[in-house]
Formats: C-alpha cells, sequence, structure tokens
C-alpha cells in the first residue's frame, strides 16, 4: 500500500512539472513578440501609392535606422501625392477602431499634410474622413490624433465622403497620408489605442 501510495505521488509530481514546462500548442503570442519583417509599431505595409510625384516613386518606405525602422517619403511639386499603411498589413484585412480613442504618431514633416481614415468599403477615391496632421518644421515629434468625430472632417476639393465616419472606424482598411504641397516625411511611429497589428 505504502509503495503505491509513492507510485502514484511521483506519477503526479512528474505529471506537475510537465504541465508547468511544456509549450501550449495555441497559445496566443506575448505582448513582446515582434513581427520577423521590418515594421513600425507592427504595421509592415508602408507604401508609397505611385499617386502624386514622389521620392520613392513606389513601394515599400520603410529604412533601417540602427536596431529601429523608419517610413521616409518625400512629396514633390504641387499636386496631391498619396502614402498608405495597411493596418492589418495586407490590403485584404481591416479593423475594427470603433472602441479605439485614436493613435499616437511619431514624426516629422516640413509642411502640413492630412491623414484619412480609410474602409474597406469606400477605399477608393479622395472623398474621404480626414484630419490635419501640422507641420514640425522638420523636428520629430509625437502627437495624438483622436478617433472623436468633431476631429475629422473632409475637404470641398476632395469631394464628402457618402458614408459616415463610424462605419469608416469599424472597417478601417488603413490610414492614408495625403498632401498638396513639396513635403519631407518621416513616420518612426505609430501606435493605434486598443490595437495590435497581425503579422502579414
Amino acid at each position: 500500500m505504502r509503495l503505491a501510495l509513492v507510485r502514484t505521488l511521483a506519477v503526479f509530481a512528474s505529471l506537475l512539472v510537465f504541465s508547468l514546462v511544456a509549450p501550449v500548442a495555441n497559445a496566443a503570442p506575448g505582448p513582446d513578440c515582434a513581427c520577423p519583417a521590418p515594421s513600425i509599431d507592427g504595421l509592415q505595409q508602408w507604401l508609397a501609392s505611385g499617386e502624386g510625384t514622389t521620392v520613392p516613386a513606389t513601394g515599400n518606405l520603410l529604412v533601417r535606422e540602427g536596431h529601429r525602422y523608419a517610413a521616409k517619403v518625400t512629396f514633390l511639386n504641387a499636386e496631391w501625392h498619396v502614402a498608405v499603411v495597411w493596418l492589418g498589413n495586407r490590403f485584404e484585412a481591416q479593423a475594427d477602431l470603433s472602441r479605439s480613442a485614436g493613435f499616437r504618431l511619431t514624426y516629422r514633416a516640413t509642411d502640413d499634410l492630412y491623414v484619412q481614415l480609410r474602409p474597406a468599403s469606400h477605399w477608393s477615391g479622395g472623398d474621404k474622413w480626414l484630419t490635419r496632421v501640422p507641420s514640425t518644421g522638420g523636428k520629430v515629434v509625437t502627437r495624438f490624433f483622436g478617433f472623436s468625430p468633431r476631429n475629422w472632417t473632409s475637404l470641398p476639393e476632395l469631394g464628402t465622403p457618402p458614408y459616415s465616419f463610424a462605419s469608416a472606424l469599424s472597417e478601417a482598411r488603413g490610414l492614408v497620408f495625403v498632401g498638396k504641397t513639396p513635403n519631407r516625411l518621416e513616420f518612426r511611429g505609430l501606435r493605434i489605442d486598443g490595437y495590435r497589428p497581425p503579422c502579414a
């Protein structure tokens, strides 16, 4: 009896130790998990769309700076330019930001520009909800942009959005930076309250 009890306790102890050290197959990655591809705060797709004269003209804007990455683009000429960030790291993805307070942007800009919130159902065209991104005079600054509807508007030149700002938040596909003046831009951080981009 005593020997059987000792064996039972030994088996129980070994199972307990295994459960503590064995990996869980479906465990979600921890908060410090980083995407293997280059990114800024987990956002991997920073793209020059080919709209307007920009340097680079197309392709990913990410460049390595030490142990981090920055997205750099230059707008040339007095015409509309477009630089895109896919929130889900692929075009088909979308994010529900309806409960998000907004996003914190670390950037440098030599002139004012705008950022549009583009939903999946109305991706194309200029008639989008947008907010002004002020010039930093070429210095790197961090600013918070809230998702309160009173902070977002549209431009007559680009058209009035045929959908509500609330619907854009619920199916956000990307943040699109647009400007009509020459501008040297660098983005170093973009953190969205309550949202973590999935790795592509």
